[in-house]
Formats: C-alpha cells, structure tokens, sequence
C-alpha cells in the first residue's frame, strides 16, 4: 500500500475519506491535461464534469473497498443519505456518464461508463479468481483512468 492510500485509510470518517479520494481524481485528471469542472453548489448529483474533445461528461467519484473475494474491488453505483426516517438510496441513471473510482488498495485509478455498471455495486478485478473463472470478469486494465481517457481522446 503507498503512503498515499495509507494516509488515506488513518481517516476517520467516510466523508474525510470521500473528500480525499475526490482530491486524488481530480488531481489524476488534471495532471493527464483534463479539463475538471466543479459545480458551484453540492445539490448536483456529480462531483466534477471534464471537457475532452469539445464534449463535456459528468462525473460522480467514488472510493473502491476491498472486495470480499481476493485480487479485486468494489464501489457502490448508489448514492445513500441519512434522513430522519432511515437511509435513502438512489441511483445516477440519466444524471451522471461515469464513475471516477480511487481504490486505495492498489493506489490506482479507475474511469467506468455509467452503461457498464450495475443497479447496486460493480467488481473490477486485478487478479484473477481463486477458481480461474473469466467470464463476465471487469478486469482492471480495461478501466484504469489513462486507457478509458485516451479511448475517450481517440473517439
């Protein structure tokens, strides 16, 4: 794990953690030359919006866990609020492009089209399964920030 990631998980909270891992996309994004947008006010359901190509995409970060099985993480495609009569989870169809994702296990960052996720959580895997099973597998090569970005670039 990189001091990076280390620093991040002493954090205490969720939030602080969140804040962090939204400052090391951007920052990912910025030093690739990518234009980063952020919006005036925290009511808009993504975190920046970038500019590549003349097209502008909206962008929800989010901080990957370690998954439950080895050589992959997970992050959740839903955003939960507290309110006064329980959780309230909501998804981004139709109001986000992608998802930015910083896993602090690997220090790595991932670009994922909101088309390629499911309703609830997605897995990217950097390893492969214990049972060697490939199908239907997110490998992590084909998210890592610097590929999906130069696909976007080449479009």
């Amino acid at each position: 794990m990189s001091d990076r990631s280390e620093r991040l998980a002493s954090l205490e909270g969720p939030h602080e953690r969140g804040q962090a891992a939204e400052a090391i996309v951007k920052s990912e994004l910025v030093s690739r030359g990518v234009s980063v947008l952020i919006p005036a006010y925290d009511n808009e359901p993504y975190d920046v919006a970038i500019e590549l190509g003349g097209e502008f995409h909206r962008i929800q970060i989010k901080t990957a866990f370690e998954a439950t099985t080895d050589g992959a993480v997970r992050f959740r495609t839903r955003s939960t609020r507290t309110k006064s009569s329980g959780y309230e989870r909501e998804g981004y169809d139709g109001r986000v492009d992608f998802f930015a994702v910083y896993a602090p296990v690997r220090d790595d960052a991932y670009l994922v089209s909101i088309e390629e996720t499911s309703e609830t959580q997605m897995t990217i895997r950097y390893e492969p399964a214990a049972n060697n099973d490939r199908a239907n597998v997110n490998w992590h090569a084909e998210y890592r920030l610097g590929t999906v970005l130069d696909r976007l670039r080449s479009a």
